[in-house]
Protein backbone atom coordinates (compact mmCIF):
# COMPACT_ATOMS: atom_id res chain seq x y z
CA UNK A 1 0.00 0.00 0.00
CA UNK A 2 1.52 3.43 -0.53
CA UNK A 3 0.69 7.10 1.19
CA UNK A 4 -0.91 9.66 -1.39
CA UNK A 5 -1.39 13.04 -1.34
CA UNK A 6 -3.21 13.75 2.03
CA UNK A 7 -1.44 11.25 3.89
CA UNK A 8 1.47 12.73 3.01
CA UNK A 9 0.40 16.74 3.76
CA UNK A 10 -0.80 15.04 7.17
CA UNK A 11 2.56 13.55 7.85
CA UNK A 12 4.35 16.47 6.71
CA UNK A 13 2.40 18.70 9.54
CA UNK A 14 3.15 16.03 12.29
CA UNK A 15 6.78 16.24 11.41
CA UNK A 16 6.66 20.23 11.63
CA UNK A 17 4.73 19.74 14.52
CA UNK A 18 6.51 17.42 16.62
CA UNK A 19 10.65 17.45 15.24
CA UNK A 20 11.48 20.25 17.71
CA UNK A 21 9.37 19.13 20.52
CA UNK A 22 11.20 16.33 22.98
CA UNK A 23 8.17 13.72 22.27
CA UNK A 24 10.32 12.10 18.89
CA UNK A 25 9.03 12.89 15.62
CA UNK A 26 9.71 9.34 13.59
CA UNK A 27 7.86 7.97 16.79
CA UNK A 28 4.90 9.76 15.74
CA UNK A 29 5.27 9.40 11.61
CA UNK A 30 6.11 5.72 12.43
CA UNK A 31 2.36 5.43 14.17
CA UNK A 32 0.56 7.83 12.09
CA UNK A 33 1.71 5.49 9.22
CA UNK A 34 0.09 2.37 10.93
CA UNK A 35 -3.28 4.15 10.42
CA UNK A 36 -2.62 5.41 6.77
CA UNK A 37 -3.03 2.49 4.40
CA UNK A 38 -1.47 0.30 6.89
CA UNK A 39 1.57 1.36 5.70
CA UNK A 40 4.90 2.31 7.25
CA UNK A 41 6.30 5.08 5.05
CA UNK A 42 9.77 4.40 6.44
CA UNK A 43 12.97 5.43 7.61
CA UNK A 44 14.24 7.24 3.92
CA UNK A 45 10.81 9.36 4.30
CA UNK A 46 11.44 10.18 7.26
CA UNK A 47 14.50 11.34 6.78
CA UNK A 48 14.23 13.41 3.50
CA UNK A 49 10.91 15.22 4.95
CA UNK A 50 13.30 16.46 8.28
CA UNK A 51 15.17 18.25 5.10
CA UNK A 52 11.88 20.89 5.76
CA UNK A 53 12.55 21.25 9.21
CA UNK A 54 15.97 21.51 9.21
CA UNK A 55 15.44 24.77 6.69
CA UNK A 56 13.60 25.86 9.11
CA UNK A 57 16.38 25.99 11.58
CA UNK A 58 18.52 27.46 8.49
CA UNK A 59 16.01 30.54 8.57
CA UNK A 60 15.63 30.90 11.76
CA UNK A 61 18.91 31.09 12.84
CA UNK A 62 20.53 32.28 10.10
CA UNK A 63 22.41 35.49 11.39
CA UNK A 64 23.86 32.76 14.08
CA UNK A 65 25.00 30.46 11.42
CA UNK A 66 26.96 32.55 9.29
CA UNK A 67 28.24 34.14 12.69
CA UNK A 68 29.29 30.99 13.68
CA UNK A 69 30.58 29.64 9.99
CA UNK A 70 32.39 33.32 8.88
CA UNK A 71 34.16 32.82 12.84
CA UNK A 72 35.08 29.24 11.56
CA UNK A 73 36.49 29.93 8.13
CA UNK A 74 38.34 33.04 8.73
CA UNK A 75 40.23 30.58 11.77
CA UNK A 76 40.83 28.32 9.22
CA UNK A 77 41.79 29.58 6.46
CA UNK A 78 43.70 32.50 8.03
CA UNK A 79 41.87 35.11 6.56
CA UNK A 80 42.22 37.69 10.08
CA UNK A 81 40.70 38.56 12.89
CA UNK A 82 37.88 36.36 13.89
CA UNK A 83 35.64 35.89 17.11
CA UNK A 84 36.92 32.87 18.80
CA UNK A 85 34.09 32.13 20.53
CA UNK A 86 31.82 31.75 17.53
CA UNK A 87 35.37 29.61 15.74
CA UNK A 88 34.54 27.40 18.58
CA UNK A 89 31.40 26.64 18.61
CA UNK A 90 32.01 26.05 14.96
CA UNK A 91 33.99 23.18 16.10
CA UNK A 92 31.73 22.27 19.05
CA UNK A 93 28.99 21.24 16.31
CA UNK A 94 31.52 19.25 13.95
CA UNK A 95 32.86 17.33 16.98
CA UNK A 96 29.00 16.77 18.52
CA UNK A 97 28.42 15.46 14.71
CA UNK A 98 30.64 12.70 15.13
CA UNK A 99 28.70 9.87 17.17
CA UNK A 100 25.42 10.22 15.17
CA UNK A 101 27.51 9.53 11.46
CA UNK A 102 29.75 6.94 13.01
CA UNK A 103 26.39 5.07 14.71
CA UNK A 104 24.13 6.06 12.02
CA UNK A 105 26.74 3.77 9.23
CA UNK A 106 27.34 1.28 11.74
CA UNK A 107 24.12 0.34 12.80
CA UNK A 108 22.36 1.28 9.01
CA UNK A 109 20.34 -1.64 8.56
CA UNK A 110 19.32 -1.75 12.66
CA UNK A 111 17.83 1.74 11.74
CA UNK A 112 16.39 1.33 8.81
CA UNK A 113 14.48 -2.38 9.76
CA UNK A 114 14.34 -3.87 13.16
CA UNK A 115 14.74 -0.76 15.21
CA UNK A 116 11.08 0.71 13.51
CA UNK A 117 9.86 -1.98 15.33
CA UNK A 118 6.46 0.15 17.81
CA UNK A 119 7.30 -2.36 20.88
CA UNK A 120 10.96 -0.48 20.70
CA UNK A 121 9.23 3.20 19.97
CA UNK A 122 6.74 2.36 22.74
CA UNK A 123 9.27 1.58 25.48
CA UNK A 124 11.49 4.29 24.27
CA UNK A 125 8.72 6.69 24.58
CA UNK A 126 8.06 6.24 28.21
CA UNK A 127 11.37 5.78 29.35
CA UNK A 128 13.35 8.84 27.45
CA UNK A 129 10.08 10.58 28.71
CA UNK A 130 10.79 9.60 32.44
CA UNK A 131 14.33 10.65 32.24
CA UNK A 132 13.77 13.87 30.61
CA UNK A 133 11.15 14.63 33.55
CA UNK A 134 14.12 13.81 36.00
CA UNK A 135 16.76 15.79 34.21
CA UNK A 136 14.85 18.58 33.85
CA UNK A 137 14.09 17.94 37.77
CA UNK A 138 17.26 17.69 39.30
CA UNK A 139 19.43 19.86 36.26
CA UNK A 140 21.15 23.01 37.50
CA UNK A 141 20.17 24.97 34.33
CA UNK A 142 22.83 27.78 34.84
CA UNK A 143 25.05 27.12 31.64
CA UNK A 144 24.50 29.77 29.26
CA UNK A 145 25.48 28.06 25.56
CA UNK A 146 28.99 29.66 25.40
CA UNK A 147 30.03 27.66 28.97
CA UNK A 148 29.82 24.43 26.39
CA UNK A 149 33.00 22.34 26.97
CA UNK A 150 34.24 19.38 24.45
CA UNK A 151 33.75 17.22 26.68
CA UNK A 152 29.98 17.97 26.66
CA UNK A 153 30.25 18.67 22.78
CA UNK A 154 30.66 14.77 22.63
CA UNK A 155 27.60 14.04 25.13
CA UNK A 156 25.38 15.60 23.18
CA UNK A 157 26.63 14.42 20.00
CA UNK A 158 25.90 10.53 21.88
CA UNK A 159 23.05 11.52 22.98
CA UNK A 160 21.41 12.93 19.94
CA UNK A 161 22.25 9.94 17.79
CA UNK A 162 20.42 7.86 20.40
CA UNK A 163 17.30 9.71 18.34
CA UNK A 164 18.51 7.04 15.46
CA UNK A 165 15.90 5.13 17.23
CA UNK A 166 12.50 5.96 16.82
CA UNK A 167 10.66 7.39 20.15
CA UNK A 168 13.72 8.91 21.85
CA UNK A 169 13.38 11.89 19.87
CA UNK A 170 16.87 14.00 18.52
CA UNK A 171 15.46 17.11 20.35
CA UNK A 172 14.59 15.38 23.65
CA UNK A 173 17.94 13.48 24.06
CA UNK A 174 19.89 16.61 23.66
CA UNK A 175 18.39 18.64 25.97
CA UNK A 176 17.81 15.94 28.08
CA UNK A 177 21.85 15.59 27.88
CA UNK A 178 21.92 19.53 28.64
CA UNK A 179 19.61 19.64 31.55
CA UNK A 180 21.83 16.52 33.44
CA UNK A 181 24.90 18.65 32.62
CA UNK A 182 23.68 21.81 33.86
CA UNK A 183 22.65 24.04 31.16
CA UNK A 184 20.17 26.12 30.73
CA UNK A 185 17.00 25.03 29.12
CA UNK A 186 16.61 27.83 26.24
CA UNK A 187 21.09 26.53 26.27
CA UNK A 188 20.29 23.09 25.42
CA UNK A 189 17.47 23.61 23.10
CA UNK A 190 19.65 26.42 20.73
CA UNK A 191 22.61 23.66 21.02
CA UNK A 192 19.90 20.61 20.07
CA UNK A 193 19.11 22.66 16.43
CA UNK A 194 22.10 23.87 15.63
CA UNK A 195 24.15 20.54 16.40
CA UNK A 196 21.02 18.70 14.25
CA UNK A 197 22.12 20.79 11.17
CA UNK A 198 24.74 18.63 9.83
CA UNK A 199 23.17 15.49 11.01
CA UNK A 200 19.53 16.25 9.32
CA UNK A 201 21.14 17.22 6.12
CA UNK A 202 23.20 14.92 6.01
CA UNK A 203 21.06 11.76 6.49
CA UNK A 204 18.37 13.88 4.58
CA UNK A 205 20.34 14.02 1.39
CA UNK A 206 21.92 10.69 1.54
CA UNK A 207 18.22 9.05 1.60
CA UNK A 208 17.13 11.37 -0.88
CA UNK A 209 19.97 10.00 -3.46
CA UNK A 210 19.53 6.47 -2.44
CA UNK A 211 16.01 6.34 -2.89
CA UNK A 212 16.43 7.56 -6.50
CA UNK A 213 15.21 5.06 -9.15
CA UNK A 214 13.63 3.02 -6.10
CA UNK A 215 9.94 1.95 -5.32
CA UNK A 216 9.13 3.43 -1.94
CA UNK A 217 5.52 3.88 0.20
CA UNK A 218 5.56 7.44 -0.92
CA UNK A 219 5.76 9.08 -3.99
CA UNK A 220 8.15 12.06 -4.76
CA UNK A 221 5.19 14.32 -5.37
CA UNK A 222 3.69 14.03 -2.04
CA UNK A 223 7.27 13.67 -0.58
CA UNK A 224 8.23 16.95 -1.93
CA UNK A 225 4.68 18.33 0.23
CA UNK A 226 5.45 16.87 3.02
CA UNK A 227 8.60 18.87 3.16
CA UNK A 228 7.27 21.90 2.88
CA UNK A 229 4.43 21.17 5.31
CA UNK A 230 7.31 20.49 7.41
CA UNK A 231 8.89 23.93 6.53
CA UNK A 232 6.47 26.24 7.84
CA UNK A 233 4.87 24.29 10.49
CA UNK A 234 8.57 23.37 11.90
CA UNK A 235 9.52 27.50 11.58
CA UNK A 236 6.49 28.02 13.45
CA UNK A 237 7.28 25.46 16.31
CA UNK A 238 11.03 26.98 16.70
CA UNK A 239 9.55 30.59 17.60
CA UNK A 240 7.00 28.56 19.81
CA UNK A 241 8.84 26.86 21.74
CA UNK A 242 11.62 28.66 22.10
CA UNK A 243 9.81 31.26 24.14
CA UNK A 244 8.23 28.60 25.78
CA UNK A 245 11.54 26.69 27.16
CA UNK A 246 12.45 30.26 28.66
CA UNK A 247 9.94 29.91 31.22
CA UNK A 248 8.33 26.69 31.67
CA UNK A 249 9.46 23.43 32.86
CA UNK A 250 9.13 20.25 30.64
CA UNK A 251 6.74 18.39 32.36
CA UNK A 252 4.23 18.34 30.08
CA UNK A 253 6.30 16.92 27.70
CA UNK A 254 6.81 13.79 30.00
CA UNK A 255 3.54 13.07 30.62
CA UNK A 256 2.53 13.44 27.19
CA UNK A 257 5.35 11.06 25.96
CA UNK A 258 4.31 8.00 28.88
CA UNK A 259 0.66 8.25 28.07
CA UNK A 260 1.34 7.86 24.30
CA UNK A 261 3.97 5.50 24.71
CA UNK A 262 1.41 3.61 27.51
CA UNK A 263 -1.53 3.82 24.62
CA UNK A 264 0.59 2.53 21.98
CA UNK A 265 1.43 -0.53 24.02
CA UNK A 266 -2.38 -1.55 24.52
CA UNK A 267 -2.41 -0.90 21.00
CA UNK A 268 -0.27 -3.18 20.11
CA UNK A 269 -1.25 -6.00 22.83
CA UNK A 270 -5.07 -6.29 21.26
CA UNK A 271 -3.74 -6.16 17.51
CA UNK A 272 -4.88 -3.03 16.56
CA UNK A 273 -2.06 -2.07 14.82
CA UNK A 274 1.02 -4.12 14.36
CA UNK A 275 4.72 -3.66 15.96
CA UNK A 276 6.21 -4.26 11.78
CA UNK A 277 9.93 -3.15 12.19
Amino acid sequence: MTIGWIEAAILGFIQGLTEFLPISSSAHLRIAGEFMSSADPGAAFTAIIQIGTELAVLVYFWSDIMRIATAWLRQNLRLGAYDQTDARMGWMIIVGSIPIVLLGLLFKDAIEHSLRNLYITAIMLIVFGIVLGFADRIGQKKYPIKKLIWRDAVLFGFAQAMALIPGVSRSGGTITAGLLLGYTREAAARYSFLLAIPAVFGSGFYQLFKSIGQENPVGWGPTALATVISFFVGYAVIVFFLKLVSTKSYLPFVYYRVVLGAVLLVLLSTGVISAGG
